[in-house]
């Protein structure tokens, strides 16, 4: 590996990839060349544009091929700050590799299932918690919603009280446009459904808050529609006008379609079968957001592909 001149800044480096290092990760070739830099730090500045491979943006996981010429940018290891150091790497990496979009008043990312939005029940930390210890100079850092931890896709985090506010407003009213897909037992019949049923917290039951349709809830609407038909489930893309705790879950449940390996509201005899195909958690995905922020116009547009859990389970369910 050789560096070549410098040409857009006297610290910047242009390397060259040899055959020693053809094959190899970027993320993991910048590991090595920038010493004592954290693997977040380093999907940060990816992301950012500040890492070029042959002048053009990649993934932290592209692999690099000889002859490549690698721009590394100078960055300088900052002492850490607060509960940072305690914070596993693995975990830090994996939501820095999340991110999908970043700017001055929001970050989106692409949840992995598996990963708390917040820290709690004797999880010491959620991806709130490990993002601000990431960030420590960042003077703001708030969950605009909320995912079930089991379900994946598209979260918002405002940067500052002020998108946080404005987030907040088109959520309540109908100014961002949710959807979500997921995979229901049974076949649907018919169309698109709009379903309106008020939702109710229960008391606590063997440590967990229940949900369900209570006429004296809050007003919850949700509109479901049919976007792959199979013998015995159905994809669903789902609209939500409200975002209470738990809304499809339970409104998928008492129209008599509850979400494919939901532990707390689903069909736990037909979700048996489900595990064989390597299901290993509800079958739920936040697919797209859109939505325009007030004061600035700004139009966002975000949509995540099924993760290949589920895409893998559909698939099997369709050539079975």
């Amino acid at each position: 590996m050789k560096t070549t001149s410098q040409n857009d800044s006297p610290r910047v480096r242009q390397l060259v990839i040899d055959e020693r290092h053809a094959g190899q990760r970027l993320d993991n070739f910048l590991l090595r060349e920038l010493k004592g830099v954290s693997r977040s730090l380093i999907y940060r500045i990816v992301r950012r544009g500040e890492v070029r491979v042959n002048g053009g943006r990649v993934k932290p996981m592209h692999r690099l091929e000889q002859g490549d010429t690698v721009r590394v940018p100078p960055v300088s290891v900052q002492p850490s700050i607060g509960a940072a150091e305690d914070v596993p790497e693995a975990l830090l990496a994996r939501i820095e590799a999340a991110i999908m979009h970043e700017d001055n008043d929001l970050i989106a990312l692409d949840k992995p299932a598996g990963l708390a939005v917040h820290g709690g029940s004797g999880l010491r930390f959620g991806l709130i918690e490990a993002l601000r210890a990431a960030r420590p100079h960042a003077p703001f850092l708030e969950l605009a919603h909320r995912l079930d931890r089991e379900t994946s896709g598209l979260l918002l985090i405002a940067k500052s009280r002020e998108c946080l506010t404005r987030l907040h407003t088109l959520l309540r009213g109908d100014g961002m446009d949710k959807r979500y897909l997921a995979l229901v037992h049974g076949a649907w019949q018919g169309g698109a459904r709009q379903v309106d049923l008020p939702l109710i917290r229960e008391g606590e039951r063997g440590g967990r808050r229940n949900v369900s349709v209570d006429d004296h809830g809050i007003e919850a609407h949700s509109e479901f529609k049919p976007m792959r038909r199979l013998p015995e489930h159905t994809l669903m893309e789902v609209r939500i006008g409200t975002g209470r705790t738990h809304q499809i879950r339970v409104h998928a449940a008492h129209i008599g379609h509850p979400v494919v390996g939901d532990a707390r509201y689903g069909d736990f005899g037909a979700d048996r079968g489900n595990r064989a195909l390597g299901l290993r958690r509800q079958f739920l995905h936040a697919a797209e957001l859109r939505f325009q922020m007030p004061v600035t116009g700004r139009r966002y547009h975000f949509k995540s592909d099924l993760p290949p859990d589920l895409q893998g389970c559909l698939d099997s369910l369709e050539s079975a």
